[in-house]
């Protein structure tokens, strides 16, 4: 049984969860490269140059823009690659390795600056030399993602255990500006490894004393921070002890809701993300995650870049 679907619908937001006018730039963007990657995997299985003129030989039976389209429905309803195959009369192996092409493509593309068009972040340098120059306040937090649990006998299998949500999961660290657009992610770590230390492991102390003009608004999570970068790493004030006097204690809430006021909007930023299905939970292989979240990280900045 064949099934004919319109790849005019297929394409549509709904499906995709970008615009037709976002999906034409991205195909734009994406082409070049993906059309290099291709060729540069022909040479290589080849051994030698190419003999035939450029075009000859089998046509692939899924043109780029199907890939993307494929790939992008994958991404933000996490159909099986076979229903996706079946949508697209191809086998359920073309209907992987497409996938597994484009979706590294966004996710080398970094995240979309806001009022700045061409330009990308892509690494935590990148990040904080924006904020310095701009004099962006930065909002930093960490989400968990739940994983499938390491087979028995695996070496570090409990390092996927994370000690506050009992699951196996992988950590992200996103930084997010005033607005709740997000400007950056990392790639990932294993759940059990704390917030902070994720953090410093992307460098971000070397960049608090290369750019000392930039503050970074973080939680409860991040003290150790703060107690390297005073002045930089701004968390909540300390919860009062039960003895304070009532004029204290109601001064330190109220410190601490305008800070939680302040910084919520990096967690817009996480909820954006998760909106996507395969970053509700991952069912998939783990080494995939890292580039799953940064293609989902981009795509969600082009969109909020341009509110």
């Amino acid at each position: 049984m064949t099934i004919v679907v319109d790849r005019a619908v297929l394409a549509h937001q709904l499906f995709t969860g970008v615009s037709r006018h976002h999906l034409a730039c991205l195909a734009q963007e994406l082409a070049e490269p993906w059309q290099a990657g291709v060729e540069g995997r022909r040479h290589e299985a080849r051994g030698g140059a190419r003999r035939r003129a450029a075009g000859a030989g089998a046509r692939h039976q899924l043109v780029f823009m199907d890939r993307l389209v494929a790939t992008l429905i994958h991404l933000r309803h996490d159909l099986p690659h076979s229903v996706l195959a079946l949508l697209f009369g191809v086998d359920r192996s073309t209907a992987t390795r497409a996938i597994g092409e484009i979706r590294r493509l966004p996710a080398e593309r970094g995240c979309a600056v806001p009022d700045r068009p061409g330009m990308r972040l892509r690494t935590l340098t990148d990040v904080f030399a924006y904020a310095q120059a701009e004099g962006i306040e930065l909002r930093l937090d960490a989400t968990e993602i739940q994983v499938r649990r390491p087979p028995a006998g695996r070496g570090g299998r409990r390092a996927f255990v994370s000690g506050k949500k009992k699951q196996n999961t992988m950590k992200a660290t996103v930084i997010a500006d005033h607005q709740g657009r997000t400007l950056w992610t990392d790639a990932l770590r294993p759940g059990r490894m704390h917030d902070a230390t994720a953090a410093r492991n992307e460098g971000i102390a070397v960049c608090f004393q290369h750019f000392p003009a930039v503050e970074v608004l973080l939680d409860d999570g991040y003290l150790g921070l703060r107690r390297d970068h005073p002045g930089q790493a701004v968390t909540p004030p300390r919860k009062p002890n039960k003895i304070a006097l009532p004029h204290v204690h109601a001064a330190r809430e109220e410190a601490r809701h305008r800070h939680s006021s302040k910084r919520i909007t990096v967690e817009h930023a996480l909820a954006d993300h998760k909106r996507w299905k395969q970053l509700t939970r991952w069912t998939h292989r783990r080494e995939a995650l890292p580039d799953t979240y940064r293609a989902i990280a981009g795509l969600v900045s082009d969109r909020t870049a341009n509110v």
